[in-house]
């Protein structure tokens, strides 16, 4: 049509429009995401912290924390609401906090190397290949490991399983969905029996200790096993936000990445190592939580948009609120008996995963792949 162009707002076609404005909703709620998900962790863990055995009301728990953080006074509380909520429940509600972001970081930057919505550290293994470096160490050590050791054995165990999956799941030199989720459990019950060979074969008073590390749990958690976490998500997460764009194109397939100027098989390498560590740390500090890394950014995703910029950061506040919230499940629901906190979220996952199988193959039906 003479005299007019195409990018004149009012003569945009309406496909174009919709599009722009499901883009500009989509921006604003990126934007908002993440400060409604800080605003609704310190919720979470302030609400976590008063509930248990003795219940504490919001306001002196924020004082107690306060107080000893050097902010005022001693208030009206006492000792033993004191010694509750700092010495016992908030490194607990934090160590909580600290694995969820990292196992939603890891899922997030699992999703966009493999390409596939499925990947999860649990899903695809690497935590139960963890868990078998974890519980290796400690029944060849003889002795209580923790902290730094603990994690470089479960990192050693995760990245076995991490290359083994990837050799098992190539066809002709390409990763498969269907191949990885199978090549995935197959790891997982492989490295599940492993586990259970040592722990049944082990002496008898370590096998309660182990199977309950083995489901997920912070209920012995105390400052000391705060600082390794913390250390690791905020590196593995700053590391991984400079790889941001190269997680964009290789999420475009790796022909399209090249031709953006990005390696993807060094870029894959290095966050394959990178979540490998991140598992290790995660699975040391708590045991094998699955489920995380597959929810948490999967919906994170489809609130803030594939772009990873906004997607990490967001994925890990997400996943701090979703543990948190796990945790208080898991140790209120069965009261005075406490649930693994792996138990809730499998609980919550399982179903999440068989939906999304569900969603994905009448996707591939209707010819559009959900990739």
């Amino acid at each position: 049509m003479p005299g007019v162009g195409l990018s004149s707002p009012s003569f945009a076609p309406a496909g174009a429009r919709t599009a722009g404005n499901g883009r500009r909703q989509r921006s604003a709620a990126a934007l908002a995401a993440l400060p409604v998900l800080i605003g609704l962790l310190a919720t979470a863990i302030v609400v976590s912290i008063g509930v248990g055995a003795v219940a504490v009301a919001p306001g002196t728990t924020i004082g107690v924390i306060g107080h000893r953080l050097g902010f005022w006074g001693q208030g009206g509380w006492t000792t033993v609401e004191e010694v509750i909520v700092w010495d016992y429940r908030v490194p607990r509600v934090l160590l909580a906090a600290l694995v969820g972001g990292l196992l939603a970081l890891v899922g997030a930057v699992l999703q966009a190397v493999v390409r596939n919505p499925l990947a999860d550290p649990w899903v695809l293994g690497v935590s139960s290949g963890a868990g078998l470096g974890a519980v290796a160490l400690v029944l060849a050590s003889g002795t209580a490991v923790a902290g730094v050791p603990l994690a470089g054995g479960a990192a050693a165990g995760s990245a076995l399983a991490t290359t083994a999956l990837f050799v098992l799941a190539r066809r002709q030199g390409r990763l498969t969905p269907v191949r990885l989720v199978l090549a995935g459990v197959a790891l997982s019950y492989l490295f599940s029996a492993g586990t259970s060979y040592l722990v049944l074969t082990s002496d008898a008073n370590k096998v309660f200790g182990i199977l309950y590390f083995l489901l997920g749990s912070v209920a012995e958690a105390d400052r000391t096993d705060l600082l390794l976490p913390a250390i690791a998500l905020l590196l593995g997460a700053l590391h991984v936000l400079g790889r941001a764009r190269a997680l964009d194109a290789l999420m475009t397939g790796d022909e399209t990445a090249v031709a953006l100027g990005v390696s993807a098989d060094r870029v894959r390498g290095e966050m394959l190592l990178t979540t490998s560590v991140l598992t290790g740390v995660a699975v040391a500090v708590s045991g094998g939580i699955g489920f995380v890394g597959l929810v948490v950014p999967h919906i994170t995703r489809m609130v803030v948009g594939a772009g990873h910029r906004r997607l990490l950061p967001t994925a890990v506040a997400g996943g701090a609120v979703f543990l948190v919230l796990a945790d208080t499940v898991a140790r209120t629901v069965a009261a005075p008996l406490e649930l693994p906190i792996g138990v809730v979220t499998a609980l919550v996952g399982a179903p999440f995963f068989l939906w999304l199988m569900r969603r994905d193959g009448a996707a591939r039906r209707g010819g559009v792949d959900s990739r």
